[in-house]
């Protein structure tokens, strides 16, 4: 039996049974003392009698549990909390009376809904949910949501659910030597070691829903080594789900489920920066996220990024899924997918060589499944679409200002192989020595390279670059593309696609194209009935008089009551046909600075998505765009004419057969009063 423990006991196991913020000797022990206790600055001593009940001695590391009443589960903070200070503390919200281990609510990846939840009380600004700076800290089953700052341009350290990093962090960010993270800190900081944050839920409460108030970041990994991120869900979040600053060697991303993050600040799902080497992201389900997927910027380091579904990402910002900088990363047997932008970029600044992308599934991509950029490429739309297939690198000079060495993209002898029999021999040239991989082009393409949509059969070329492969299952009318791999470059972009004829040379017409994925992140352990078969569209338009616009008050982004409820029936229509889709483009009228304008047009587009958001219109299915005030929908001068410019078209697509009219609409026209502009 555990025995009472005492002020001089190393370890301690404390049961947390109050969702008060409180340190007082009283009933109820609240996280903020188990914390304080943990740390060793609360005493036992300093405990009432039956607060002293609820602390008992741990044979090993120090435990912080949960036995809250069920009807309230809910801690609500008033101010930060002390950081988690004890090496090898474990913070078990899986202790809590009711979580159940055995379900997930989500099909993809199976993480537990939690119950103990920790979020700022309302009205309170607070910087960050759980600050670890500890070695061997695990943190376990928790909802933690809402944490962020009001003055964050003035910050030294970022907000974040969970951060971690070495004890007391910089009060002035100057000691961050940006560009060069090498020695940001003095020699004393020492970064904790074997943090473990797992089976949590991030950014979101445990019923699911999008908060009012969502958190800056999930996972700030600021300064530290071998922490490990598995099997949590992290969503809803202003700027990234996980990311590095300072130093995150041996970082482990595994099994997590990442959606709808990037709301409104920094975009991408997971960015990486700083030292950053050994480090693993791994059977992730990345999905439905503003901007890249995984984002490089400036690393020290290699990482793999293995065994990742990245879909449907790019949904605010015009990104590659994965964006590349620096040498050695592996991007290896991932699903990258319904990107508008390209698969995977490799940027030429700084010096981006030998990484390693293969046996990759791609689809649905607006540019290339593998973009090699030219070092002059550097301007955003470079990383949001690519620079395009590269030309034959034929000097020096080429191939060192191109990402990957400028690896030369394999030539097939033809753009047409013959079927004899069931196989085909197909002939090629390529970098001597280098291993080339060939996929069949899956579905139809604008572009004339690829999509790499599956890996079908790979060889080696000889010494004077020469190779050759006899394929099998591949049908007349098919097309095929290839990738070149060394080891001292990398990999290159897809080669010109070939087609597959028969023996005598006729040709079919291209196979039927796969059928169309349904846009969707999460699906329910428990899902509805599937769908009759469908059928084919009617033949009179289905008239729904659904509006596919609405307006704004001058110089304003914010959805007005009208418009709220012109909105809540487009999220009708939405949650009916789970096929739609939609573009959101913002617009405003012609007076005032065109880049001030570009901006709230992006603003009043990012404001319908995120009240549909709230509607629960999974993030995926929609994309922003900004038109400014480049289409205006009248040439008049007058008060109304503006009126009718500042607006939001919601441009629906992938109808799947169904003809719809969707009408616009001014019943929430907002005329200004006097003049102005925007």
């Amino acid at each position: 039996m555990p025995t009472l423990a005492t002020a001089q006991s190393p370890n301690l196991r404390v049961v947390v049974n109050s969702t008060q913020d409180t340190i007082s000797p009283d009933e109820l022990l609240t996280l903020r003392e188990a914390i304080e206790l943990t740390n060793g600055d609360l005493t036992v001593d300093q405990l009432s009698d039956i607060e002293r009940t609820l602390v008992t001695s741990s044979e090993q590391s120090s435990r912080i549990e949960f036995s809250l009443p069920p009807q309230d589960t809910t801690i609500y903070l008033n101010e930060l909390l002390p950081p988690l200070a004890s090496p090898g503390l474990v913070v078990d919200g899986t202790t809590q009376p009711g979580y159940d281990a055995t379900t997930s609510p989500t099909a993809e990846i199976a993480i537990p809904q939690p119950i103990v939840t920790i979020t700022p009380t309302p009205g309170q600004s607070i910087l960050r949910g759980l600050t670890i700076v500890a070695d061997e800290v695990t943190v376990r089953g928790l909802s933690i949501y809402g944490f962020k700052s009001v003055n964050e341009a003035t910050l030294a350290t970022p907000p974040a659910d969970i951060f971690i990093s070495h004890t007391s962090p910089p009060p002035d960010i100057s000691q961050q030597q940006q560009p060069n993270y090498r020695f940001p800190f003095y020699p004393d900081d020492i970064p904790p070691k074997d943090v473990r944050v797992e089976f949590n839920w991030l950014g979101i409460p445990p019923d699911g829903e999008m908060p009012q108030n969502l958190s800056a970041f999930g996972v700030y990994v600021f300064n530290s080594l071998g922490t490990t991120v598995y099997r949590n869900r992290i969503s809803d979040h202003e700027g990234s789900a996980i990311i590095t600053s300072v130093q995150a060697n041996n970082l482990q991303v595994s099994e997590n489920i990442i959606v709808g993050n990037g709301i409104e600040g920094m975009p991408d799902a997971i960015r990486l920066e700083g030292v950053i080497d050994d480090s693993q992201i791994t059977g992730n389900l990345i999905c439905g996220n503003d901007g890249s997927g995984v984002y490089l910027f400036k690393p020290e380091g290699a990482v793999q990024i293995r065994d990742n579904q990245i879909i449907f990402n790019g949904r605010r910002l015009r990104r590659a899924a994965v964006y590349l900088m620096g040498n050695n990363h592996q991007v290896v047997g991932n699903q990258i997918a319904y990107q508008p932008g390209p698969g995977v970029v490799v940027t030429a600044y700084p010096d981006s060589d030998r990484n390693v992308i293969e046996t990759n599934r791609f689809a649905g991509l607006e540019g290339l499944s593998i973009d090699l950029n030219a070092q002059q490429h550097l301007e955003p739309i470079h990383f949001q679409v690519g620079d395009g297939h590269n030309p034959p690198r034929t000097t020096k000079y080429q191939r060192q200002t191109t990402g990957n060495n400028g690896i030369n993209a394999p030539q097939f002898v033809s753009e047409e192989f013959l079927q004899l029999g069931d196989q085909i021999e197909v002939f090629g040239q390529a970098e001597p020595g280098s291993t080339v991989e060939l996929y069949r082009v899956r579905e139809p393409a604008e572009s004339f390279y690829g999509p790499l949509s599956e890996p079908i059969g790979s060889t080696i070329t000889d010494g004077e670059g020469q190779f050759s492969v006899t394929l099998t299952g591949l049908q007349p009318g098919e097309t095929i593309s290839a990738i070149a791999t060394t080891s001292q470059d990398g990999t290159s972009e897809p080669a010109l696609n070939a087609a597959v004829k028969f023996s005598d040379g006729t040709v079919v017409p291209n196979p039927e194209p796969l059928p169309p994925v349904i846009p969707r992140c999460l699906s329910q352990t428990t899902p509805p009935p599937p769908p009759a078969e469908f059928t084919p569209p009617v033949q009179q338009p289905l008239t729904l008089r659904v509006p596919r616009n609405i307006h704004f008050a001058l110089d304003r982004s914010d959805i007005s009551p009208e418009s709220a409820a012109i909105l809540d029936q487009v999220a009708a229509v939405l949650q009916e046909y789970p096929f739609l889709t939609v573009e959101l483009q913002g617009h405003t009228d012609p007076r005032g600075n065109v880049a001030y304008n570009q901006a709230l047009a992006n603003r009043r587009a990012l404001a319908v998505r995120n009240y549909l958001l709230r509607q629960g219109i999974a993030p995926e299915r929609m994309t922003i765009r900004s038109f400014g005030e480049t289409q205006r929908r009248t040439t008049g001068s007058g008060v109304v004419d503006y009126a009718r410019d500042r607006r939001v078209e919601i441009i629906f697509q992938d109808l799947r057969g169904l003809e719809i009219i969707f009408e616009d609409q001014e019943t929430d026209l907002q005329i200004e009063p006097t003049g102005g502009g925007r």
